[in-house]
């Protein structure tokens, strides 16, 4: 009677291994996919610069960090300009848009535009609220900026779907940050 209890046990504990490493595996993947996006976007621009923080890259266009202006902080809010997409290879598509406040992009990928109010200024607060690897890659963003946050899926949404993001999705936000905002 034992023997019944232990091997289901052993059998889900195996499964649950083997779904650890398929993850992991997927992880790994889109890791070499941030890796060599990065490669190429500065081998396009000299005066790209790259950041690390916690899970998140990003790599700042045409970098002007300049110690007199504000940078993002936890707690403060930013308004800005996004454009989320799905990574799946070592290049983005506009066909992996799922999200966008940028009317050229949408248009780019095809989208209804005729609505402008969709085509706003967003403003969000750094702080628990926003997936790990965005918050992680918008600390210390600073008004002006423009570039890329990336991060695998284990910082963003992991094992979830949400909307129309597959679960297990790595994510690059394409970004222009337009203030910083005073606390309220």
């Amino acid at each position: 009677m034992r023997n019944r209890t232990i091997i289901p046990a052993l059998l889900a504990l195996l499964v649950s291994a083997g779904c650890a490493k398929q993850e992991q595996a997927t992880y790994d993947k889109q890791s070499g996919y941030i890796e060599n996006f990065i490669s190429t976007q500065m081998g396009k621009d000299a005066t790209a610069t790259l950041t690390r923080n916690g899970g998140a890259y990003r790599l700042t266009l045409h970098d002007t960090l300049d110690p007199t202006r504000d940078s993002l902080a936890w707690g403060q809010r930013v308004s800005l300009y996004y454009g989320c997409f799905t990574l799946t290879s070592a290049s983005l598509s506009t066909s992996n848009l799922v999200a966008t406040n940028f009317k050229e992009l949408a248009a780019q990928a095809k989208w209804d535009t005729s609505d402008e109010s969709r085509f706003q200024l967003d403003t969000i607060t750094l702080d628990a609220s926003l997936v790990p690897g965005l918050a992680d890659g918008l600390a210390g963003v600073q008004p002006q900026d423009e570039g890329y946050i990336l991060f695998t899926g284990k910082y963003g949404y992991g094992k979830n779907e949400k909307g129309t993001i597959p679960a297990l999705s790595a994510l690059v936000y394409y970004i222009l940050i337009d203030e910083i905002l005073p606390n309220e």
